[in-house]
């Protein structure tokens, strides 16, 4: 019984060697592959008199393919970014806006405040004076 359970655990180990080896020449290829395709744009070609037009053009063709490419990508980051400040200069105008009119606000009742104190005042000392003057004419 032991024997067979460690026979199984080597046919286990093999296979997922045979899949890691697998794995790795997937990824070797798909490498190799990549260096391959983006070689010619790190080294420059030796153009043969016969090929140089051919070269000169697939060239020309690959920096306008890039930089088609980069202003597209860059075109619309900047679309955004342009977006996103007009959006918040709009924002940062409409919270100086709101906050002048808190200030107003709150200068309003202020001054109202102010006003209501007043009017306690003068009501509290009329009502006092008029407390005394019928207290005087009680005790007159």
């Amino acid at each position: 019984m032991n024997v067979i359970n460690r026979a199984e655990q080597i046919e286990e180990t093999v296979d997922i060697d045979e899949a890691h080896d697998a794995a790795s020449e997937v990824e070797e290829g798909i490498r190799d592959f990549v260096r391959k395709d983006i070689a010619y744009l790190r080294r420059p070609p030796i153009p043969s008199p016969e090929t140089a037009p051919v070269a000169d053009a697939n060239a020309e063709a690959t920096v306008n393919n890039v930089n088609s490419l980069i202003q597209r990508v860059a075109g619309t980051s900047l679309a955004e970014i342009e977006k996103l400040i007009a959006e918040l200069e709009s924002l940062r105008d409409l919270l100086h806006a709101e906050g002048q009119r808190v200030q107003r606000e709150i200068s309003g009742y202020a001054q109202l405040s102010q006003a209501a104190m007043k009017s306690t005042r003068m009501i509290a000392d009329n009502v006092t004076q008029w407390k005394r003057a019928a207290d005087g004419l009680r005790n007159g």
